[in-house]
């Protein structure tokens, strides 16, 4: 793990959604939704409303070890019916999940579908806010990004 690793911190609606990731070792994200980009090294996990307790904090990460695009209803077979069943997602394979050791809480009530931050900024933060933290003990990624592609 680097500093400058991306990590991608994605909105998981509903336990059901999660037990998809703990059970399959895959989330899905709609084409259409999509965030610039699903290449970044981590995927973290922010719970909604529905997780009781758990809600408006993201507890858990886990490697992306690579992505394919797949209708929902090869996603969710279960669900052939579902209005979204022919639509384009993302199915973004997973590492081995693992917990946090203190969750990053969110303050106020945020709805975030998507946020891409940087493993320093991931590993400091206490609150969803430090995900976004800019100064010189952090990896500027737009410079990171420059000046591996000059190599």
């Amino acid at each position: 793990m680097y500093p400058e690793d991306r990590v991608l911190v994605a909105y998981v609606p509903q336990p059901a959604d999660f037990e998809l990731i703990q059970k399959r070792s895959w989330y899905r994200i709609p084409y259409k939704k999509a965030p610039k980009g699903v290449h970044a090294e981590y995927l973290a996990f922010y719970f909604g409303r529905q997780f009781g307790e758990e809600k408006w904090a993201i507890r858990y990460y886990a490697p992306n070890l690579g992505h394919e695009l797949m209708r929902r209803a090869e996603l969710l077979p279960h669900e052939p019916d579902h209005p979204r069943a022919n639509e384009v997602y993302y199915k973004v394979q997973l590492g081995a999940l693992r917990s946090l050791a203190r969750p990053i809480v969110s303050l106020s009530w945020r709805r975030l579908l998507f946020v891409h931050t940087t493993w320093d900024r991931f590993q400091d933060a206490h609150e969803v806010g430090d995900l976004f933290v800019e100064g010189d003990q952090y990896v500027d990624r737009r410079f990171t990004v420059l000046r591996d592609s000059a190599d």
